[in-house]
This record gives C-alpha cells, structure tokens and sequence, in this order.
C-alpha cells in the first residue's frame, strides 16, 4: 500500500511541475537548428540579432517601431528593425513570419500571441501543449 501511495503523490507532482514550465523546442531556419519558445503573454514575435547574423539574414527597418518592456530592462528596449524568417517545426509545420529583431539570450526565435491569433494556435496549458 505505501508503495502505491508513492507512486500516485510521483506522478501527481509531475502534472502540478507543468504549471510553471514554458514550452521550449527547437525549429529549424535555414537549415540550422535553433532553439524556439512560444509564449502567449508576450506580446510579439521576436528573433535574436545573433540568430540573425549567423544565419546571414536580413533585418530591415520596423514602419512603426516601439519599445518592449522587459522584466531586467528599466526603460525597455528599441524595436526598430524586423525580419521575415521561415522555420520549421517538426516534419510537417513551415511558416514564414515577420518578428522583431533584439538582442535577446532565452533563444532564438519567440513567438507570442500575435502569432497565436494568426494561425489560430489552440493551446492546453494543463497538458503544456499547442495544437496547429
């Protein structure tokens, strides 16, 4: 009976870890492969400025740039320049988008919910998982 109580409370305490976690995978861009974060509070679509420049991508200047305000960043930081990227998830998902072009170390490429809306991205937060 203890034996069975420990593994009921294990795996209760995994479904509860879910709560908290981000949902981080990898994507492919030009045949590279690079790390990828989908958030649906933020509130563009941003790739990093090294993602950018390793790749040999074009950023051009944004028609109405803007600040994004992030949690270690005071005054925020300058969206000025965007960039249309392709990636790739899995076999099966291609997209081309237009993200803001930062200097930014969680990853690669973030997608937020303007993304989301577009593509009308269904997302299940108890399983931590997107439908698309």
């Amino acid at each position: 009976m203890s034996v069975l109580r420990r593994v009921l409370n294990r795996q209760k305490g995994a479904k509860d870890e879910q709560r908290k976690n981000i949902f981080h995978t990898r994507c492919m861009a030009k045949d590279k492969v690079c790390s990828l974060i989908i958030d649906g509070g933020s509130c563009a679509n941003v790739v990093s400025l090294s993602m950018i420049e390793k790749l040999g991508l074009q950023a051009m200047t944004h028609p109405h740039p803007y600040n994004i305000q992030w949690l270690n960043q005071s005054k925020g930081l300058q969206a000025n320049s965007r960039c249309l990227i392709s990636v790739s998830i899995g076999k099966s998902y291609q997209d081309e988008l237009w993200s803001e072009v930062i200097p930014m170390d969680a990853c690669d490429v973030l997608l937020g919910r303007p993304w989301m809306y577009d593509r009308k991205i269904m997302y299940d937060g108890y399983q931590n998982t997107y439908s698309f």
